[in-house]
């Protein structure tokens, strides 16, 4: 019992808590020694499965496909010996984590799993068998004096017996368990120490076996290609920092949204063009917005790609299309493209003039697919400038017909270079078939692109009536109309119509005069930026057709029917149509003149040709009844100048019957008629002779009759 006494004495519980403290210290520094250790276990575990992958990757690198390298044996071969050096280092890093397991993780983990835990659960043990022994101790000290408890007295002592060798057995071993941790710390700490070094040495060793003096001169090999590839791309970066400068003095002018086009002049023989542009959509029936837009030529189709968007979109087929500025209200350098069967519209803007005309003359080449042809930029330069030498936009009407006036010397034949044929004609070929034009339209004939205002007329009018030249009026325009020219026609048809261009033509044998009449307005309005165009009603009818103006219906023009020998539509934009008109009051060179006009209309051209063809046959059919009834009228009154005659004979049978009754009648004897007195009255012989010279003279009357 005082060996008990003394083992729990309040020194003893002194002693006991600087061991406590000092194995709550050990347990600390150990946890946070075993974190580490695990850290670099980890870590070696990681780069042993990281360079295991290198390895991989580098042998698989020949199974690649980069598209911007071709293919390098000599880069391969060389990456496959990385790959076996590397490989073998994976080994080695494999061995080394297996190692490093066994040799420091192992003790570490054993000292922390078992003795700490150890300590620890002594410890909860022994305080549970304190406080047994304490409540022990108070129960028996409140035992009564008296004897007639002693059954409870004995059990109390019991208790105590118990509860106090329990906590003495507890107590040793957990002193027990204290004393020998001193010893066990030393020996966690240096067994991994030991077992990392051992490990690393083992590496290392490994290491030196494998990594030969060969490996150490194909290292330095590598490395002064490595050198020598730095060098490379050092005078390489400095040619592009060279090329990046120049690039950027050359193109300063362009870096301005509408350069001065006297610097930067228009490329015109483009077949493919890219670049943004505000698309305009319509968001009701009068507003619309304007969108910014990547576009871009494809072949024959036009593309967009809005931002954001992966891949471009088909905006339309511009194979023989029609492409011309136009003039927006709230925009410039707009232009607008219409499909070839003019049903699809798009109006976009460029950021500047000279990009607007460039994306003009892009779209009408490829319209023409001249991009399907062997050098498509050569046979672009070669038809843009057969059309500026083919078209010279006329300012005026003066010009248009002192140029139409004829010389005295003739007209000098000017031999022109073929040029491209009609994207309407049906000869066109894919690649564009080149044929001669001089037979279709005149050799430097000028294009008008207005039309005459009455004014002008009044004014032509004043200038003759002061004692100029009468001028000769290609055109077919006549003098005053009456007003009740068009009353009794039997066909009225209006259509909206706008005016794009005239121009004189050799001959009005087929439609292809009006197809290629069409490919040179077009491509002479492209060129010369030109896109206003004159808004009128075309009425049709049955005498003439006319020019309207919409708004004070003033007649701007008039065609007489019979003077339009031939209207056509175009076969793809079935929008533009056109017809051509020769006059009998003009001749050049002793052939009359012949003029194409070109209009665009809201409606199918081919109705309003249609329109023309019909109003020609019932103007057709009206001459003709009305020969006819004229050939009858003759013939009425050739039957009654006959029925005349016929009853002037008659009649003049007639007199001569009642004539001959009368000389018979007189040619009879008379008696004597005896006068009243018995004597016969004798006639003398003036009176014979008046009768028969009054005889005669009747006879000579009838017979004159």
């Amino acid at each position: 019992v005082p060996s008990v006494n003394k083992l729990i004495k309040p020194k003893t519980r002194s002693l006991l808590g600087v061991f406590e403290e000092d194995a709550a210290a050990i347990s600390k520094y150990s946890q946070q020694l075993f974190q580490a250790m695990h850290r670099i276990y980890d870590a070696q575990n990681e780069l042993s499965a990281a360079t295991h992958l290198t390895s991989k990757l580098l042998k698989g690198y020949e199974k690649q496909r980069f598209p911007l390298c071709c293919d390098d044996e000599v880069m391969s071969s060389t990456l496959q010996q990385f790959a076996k050096v590397i490989d073998e280092l994976s080994s080695c890093h494999a061995v080394l984590s297996t190692q490093l397991a066994d040799a420091m993780m192992f003790p570490i983990t054993q000292f922390k799993e078992r003795d700490l835990k150890e300590i620890l659960t002594l410890k909860e043990v022994f305080q549970i068998a304190s406080d047994d022994h304490d409540m022990a101790i108070n129960r028996y000290s409140r035992l009564s004096k008296r004897r007639d408890n002693e059954k409870v007295k004995g059990e109390v002592m019991q208790d105590v017996y118990t509860s106090r060798k329990k906590q003495h057995q507890t107590m040793m071993h957990y002193f027990t368990a204290l004393n020998t941790l001193q010893y066990k710390k030393k020996m966690s700490l240096l067994e991994p120490l030991l077992g990392y070094m051992q490990a690393q040495i083992s590496f290392f060793k490994l290491g030196s076996e494998n990594l030969t003096q060969q490996w150490e001169d194909f290292l330095t090999d590598i490395g002064t290609s490595v050198q020598n590839v730095r060098r490379e791309m050092a005078g390489e970066v400095d040619v592009m920092q060279q090329t990046i400068q120049d690039m950027e003095q050359a193109n300063d002018l362009l870096y301005m949204p509408d350069p001065d086009p006297s610097l930067v002049p228009v490329n015109r023989n483009l077949t493919r063009k890219a670049g943004y542009l505000n698309t305009r959509n319509k968001t009701g029936l009068v507003s619309s917005s304007w969108e910014r837009q990547y576009f871009f030529t494809q072949g024959g189709n036009l593309m967009s790609q809005a931002r954001g968007d992966v891949a471009g979109g088909l905006v339309m087929d511009i194979d023989n299309c029609s492409v011309m500025a136009v003039d927006c209200e709230d925009r410039r350098f707009c232009f607008q493209i219409t499909s070839f069967d003019g049903k699809k519209v798009a109006i976009l803007q460029a950021e500047s003039r000279k990009d607007c005309e460039e994306w003009i003359a892009t779209i009408n080449n490829i319209s023409k697919r001249i991009y399907l042809s062997e050098n498509p930029e050569e046979i672009a330069a070669r038809v843009n400038q057969s059309a500026l030498e083919a078209v010279t936009p006329s300012p005026s009407f003066q010009q248009r017909h002192e140029s139409l006036r004829p010389s005295t010397q003739g007209r000098p034949p000017a031999a022109r270079a073929s040029s491209v044929s009609s994207a309407g004609s049906e000869t066109a070929s894919p690649a564009l078939s080149v044929l001669s034009l001089d037979a279709l339209v005149a050799p430097n004939t000028p294009i008008q692109f207005d039309i005459i205002s009455p004014v002008s007329e009044e004014d032509a009018g004043r200038a003759k009536a002061a004692g100029l030249g009468r001028r000769t009026n290609p055109f077919g325009e006549s003098g005053g109309t009456p007003a009740e020219e068009s009353e009794g026609s039997i066909l009225h048809q209006l259509f909206f119509a706008r005016f794009l261009g005239c121009m004189e033509v050799q001959n009005a044998d087929s439609s292809d005069v009006i197809y290629e009449t069409m490919r040179q307005i077009l491509a002479a309005r492209a060129i010369h930026n030109i896109f206003r165009m004159t808004e009128s009603h075309l009425l049709v009818t049955c005498e003439c057709l006319k020019l309207i103006d919409p708004q004070t219906q003033v007649t701007r023009l008039r065609f007489p029917l019979s003077s339009v020998v031939l209207c056509a539509a175009h076969q793809e934009n079935k929008r533009l149509f056109g017809f051509v008109l020769q006059t009998a009051e003009g001749m050049v060179d002793g052939r009359p003149i012949i003029v194409c006009y070109i209009f665009e209309s809201n409606n199918d051209g081919e109705k309003i040709c249609d329109s023309v063809g019909l109003a020609k046959q019932i103007a057709f059919h009206s001459e003709m009844d009305r020969k006819a009834t004229e050939k009858k009228k003759e013939q009425d009154r050739a039957k009654e100048k006959q029925q005349e005659e016929l009853s002037k004979q008659k009649q003049i049978e007639k007199d001569l019957e009642e004539q001959s009754r009368l000389i018979a009648a007189f040619s009879r004897p008379t008696p004597l008629a005896a006068g009243t007195d018995g004597q016969f009255l004798v006639l003398s012989n003036s009176q014979s002779e008046d009768s028969d010279a009054g005889v005669e003279g009747r006879e000579k009357g009838e017979s004159e009759a």
